[in-house]
């Protein structure tokens, strides 16, 4: 089991790799252990896993093939890498699926007639660019934007527009979606929204609590299933106990 220290979760689990690397005489060319293999071994799940493969890779100790496994590119060299400050995707979508779900719900009791015509209109801007194949998210960021707005407070739209700082900013966020070329997913994030926008729209909190939870855990599961190198097949479990609906539900 990886201990929390100073460095993030994912750090602490891809430096056991590289340890791992060392200690059992690994090559440049040898075939690493399965996600689901290091998942159970460490006692932590895949999604982190992934997070520490991707800083691996990042990083040039591991070359990531697609249907084939993770190889070793170069040998760690016994030097402590400083924590690289990134967020790992995944570690991301978990605050923004905590801290989004109960701004959808606060935003139901205040939404008002404008910010519903507004958010119909981010949605047209999602869907034109996903008819056009653009790999332009505008619309998305614009549609959880104004949900935050519909708030009235300022602390938690800053608070959202953060988070998506963070992800356009991520090296990590970037090397995982280039692992994706099925953009198909896109059109059932557009229907993700459209059911969050009727929660709002029938100032509903606990409908659009769990819209948005089951939005961004239908994100997770995407880019776990998509970007997966091994076998697609495997149980992602970060988020099995669904959402917190008792925490000011």
């Amino acid at each position: 089991m990886i201990e929390a220290g100073g460095k993030r979760r994912y750090e602490e689990v891809a430096e056991a790799l590289k340890r791992d690397m060392v200690e059992h005489g690994y090559r440049v060319g040898d075939r690493l252990k399965t996600e689901r293999q290091i998942s159970e071994e460490m006692g932590v799940s895949r999604s982190l896993v992934r997070e520490a493969v991707i800083m691996l890779e990042i990083e040039g100790y591991v070359d990531v093939r697609k249907g084939s496994g993770i190889y070793v590119s170069r040998l760690p060299s016994g030097e402590t890498a400083a924590p690289r400050g990134d967020i790992g995707p995944f570690e991301l979508l978990q605050a923004r699926q905590l801290l989004e779900s109960s701004i959808a719900a606060f935003a139901a009791t205040m939404v008002t007639k404008s910010d519903i015509l507004r958010m119909r209109e981010a949605l047209e801007m999602e869907r034109k660019a996903i008819e056009e194949g653009s790999d332009d998210y505008s619309g998305d960021e614009l549609f959880h934007h104004l949900i935050a707005e519909a708030t009235q407070n300022s602390v938690l739209v800053d608070m959202t527009d953060e988070l998506w700082r963070k992800r356009e900013e991520s090296p990590m966020w970037a090397r995982l979606h280039s692992r994706i070329f099925d953009a198909g997913y896109r059109g059932k994030w557009l229907d993700d929204h459209k059911v969050i926008l009727n929660a709002l729209q029938c100032r509903d909190p606990r409908a659009a609590r769990q819209a948005m939870w089951q939005h961004l855990e239908n994100v997770r599961q995407t880019l776990l299933e998509l970007s997966d190198v091994d076998d697609p097949a495997f149980d992602g479990y970060l988020f099995d106990s669904g959402p917190v609906a008792a925490v000011g539900s």
